[in-house]
């Protein structure tokens, strides 16, 4: 899609789950217009492998950050990295995103897959908060996925799955979540001239849910023609970051680079506020 892309030069932009996919696109996207670009990853060899790939494109330096986003140890210090850079941030896209076919825990007790999708986004977005709004103009960008439709609401009394575990559900609660967050953020940053939007990338032949054993390896791999690349899945993230006319734009939903009108249960306020404090008592924020 043809647009009239804003001026990046100078441009300090953050980036979750970048080694692969959508990510690796995205970052890749981004520096070829001139931003300045940290990377976060959990996987500190496939994180300097692409810093030095995405070096050969930029004109500005690439940062990594190693952190673990199921840890919130490691989201707290991989935030306090960044700020401790007195770098500024104009931009900041949550990208990194998982899907497991069985339930897990995170090292803080909290099913894996809301902890990484939803509560990553939550708080790194928050902890990052003082520093987007002194480089304002800013956007954040919320990577969603049309799962949500898989579900009708977020499950507020069992966010951590213990009552039961069905993949998709687990999964469709967690980009609903990505949905309301985006919302209620967006609402809270109307003054402070931050906008804050998501998107559903479309499906994507990726690395997400491969660590779910042969079976989890095996369906990319078949289901490969049938999906879009990672490049094309990055498209609408891009928009959304580089889009002149953007500029004012904020808690909308988008596919294909387009808004697309969400179903009523996405467009639930009173969930959405519910939901912010549940996931600031989750992570300890105030």
């Amino acid at each position: 899609m043809k647009y009239q892309q804003r001026d990046m030069t100078g441009q300090c932009c953050l980036l979750t789950g970048a080694t692969s996919g959508i990510g690796k696109a995205t970052a890749m996207g981004l520096v070829k217009q001139g931003a300045s670009l940290t990377i976060i990853c959990r996987n500190r060899e496939k994180g300097e492998a692409l810093v030095t790939e995405l070096s050969a494109q930029a004109c500005e330096p690439v940062t990594l950050i190693v952190a673990d986003l199921s840890s919130q140890a490691d989201i707290r210090r991989a935030a306090a990295q960044y700020l401790d850079s007195g770098k500024p941030l104009h931009l900041l896209i949550n990208n990194a995103g998982v899907v497991n076919t069985t339930r897990k825990e995170t090292v803080d007790g909290i099913e894996d897959t809301f902890a990484v999708n939803h509560l990553a986004y939550f708080l790194l977005t928050n902890l990052l908060l003082p520093i987007i709004e002194e480089s304002a103009p800013a956007r954040i960008i919320n990577v969603a996925s049309g799962a949500y439709t898989f579900v009708k609401n977020m499950g507020l009394d069992d966010l951590n799955a213990k009552g039961s575990y069905k993949t998709f559900k687990v999964y469709g609660r967690s980009k609903l979540g990505n949905i309301l967050f985006t919302r209620e953020l967006s609402k809270r940053m109307r003054s402070k001239n931050i906008t804050v939007n998501c998107l559903h990338p479309g499906a994507v032949s990726t690395s997400l849910g491969t660590q779910n054993g042969i079976m989890g390896k095996l369906l990319p791999f078949l289901l490969k023609p049938f999906f879009r690349t990672p490049e094309q899945g990055a498209e609408t993230s891009l928009y959304l970051a580089l889009a002149d006319q953007l500029g004012n734009t904020s808690g909308r939903y988008y596919s294909n680079c387009k808004e697309v009108k969400l179903k009523s249960w996405a467009q639930d306020d009173a969930e959405a506020a519910e939901l912010w404090q549940i996931s600031a008592q989750m992570t300890g924020l105030k």
